[in-house]
């Protein structure tokens, strides 16, 4: 995709993460000790993946997944564990760094390929699943949409992904995040509003053969995400 708002912000987004936050994001997606807040976004994104997880088949051997936007993998082995082949790719060379350094000794090591790069490109082929969670939430939304579109067409069972939803709590964050010196932000996390993301899903030619399947929002604390399955119709 070479949208011009697309393209910048794939840019701040791997710099924070391969730059700024990459210690950070080791650590929230370890067993190490976090304080409050940050606490309940890794009990929340704990529940985002087992959720997501639960709406893929419990064995997926002879499967192909795309873990689109991986981070340190957690998603991944734990696909990788029922039995699928996993293409993991992320913006982040750091992060894959951590990821493959944390592929257990049983997983075989062609069983999980990592990649470096833009999670949409379609010379990766095609796949059975495509997972992205929480990694379209910076972009926005006629963007997600395209990824999403792009997604659809390189998946046979199904698609499931994340979102910020537009709820209060989320809107005073995106707003006083603004007030921070740019140097110190994170790239901005995109509310958008549920069933105008839904409508727009039903309308876009790319999605004529899917259909809204399971959804589920998760709140802790300062984790807000809400989950979508799309499958075919």
């Amino acid at each position: 995709m070479t949208e011009p708002s697309y393209r910048t912000r794939r840019s701040e987004i791997e710099t924070y993460f391969d730059r700024t936050a990459a210690e950070a994001w080791k650590r929230l997606t370890s067993d190490a000790p976090l304080g409050r807040v940050r606490a309940t976004v890794r009990a929340g994104r704990d529940e985002m993946r087992q959720t997501l997880l639960d709406w893929l088949p419990n064995d997926l051997t002879g499967c192909r997944l795309l873990d689109a936007g991986c981070g340190t993998g957690l998603l991944t082995i734990a696909a990788a564990r029922r039995g699928a082949q996993v293409v993991a790719v992320d913006l982040s060379a750091t992060l894959v760094q951590s990821a493959q350094e944390r592929q257990p000794a049983d997983i075989p090591a062609n069983q999980i390929e990592w990649l470096v790069g833009d999670m949409l490109d379609p010379k990766r082929g095609q796949f059975d699943y495509i997972v992205a969670m929480d990694s379209l939430i910076h972009y926005e939304l006629n963007d997600a949409l395209q990824l999403i579109g792009g997604f659809a067409q390189q998946a046979r069972a199904g698609v499931l992904f994340t979102f910020a939803p537009r709820t209060p709590a989320l809107t005073v964050m995106h707003a006083v995040g603004k007030w921070f010196p740019r140097s110190d932000r994170s790239p901005a996390i995109i509310p958008v509003n549920d069933k105008t993301l839904l409508r727009q899903i039903a309308s876009m030619p790319e999605l004529v053969n899917w259909t809204a399947g399971r959804n589920r929002r998760i709140k802790r604390g300062f984790y807000i995400s809400h989950g979508l399955e799309l499958v075919p119709r």
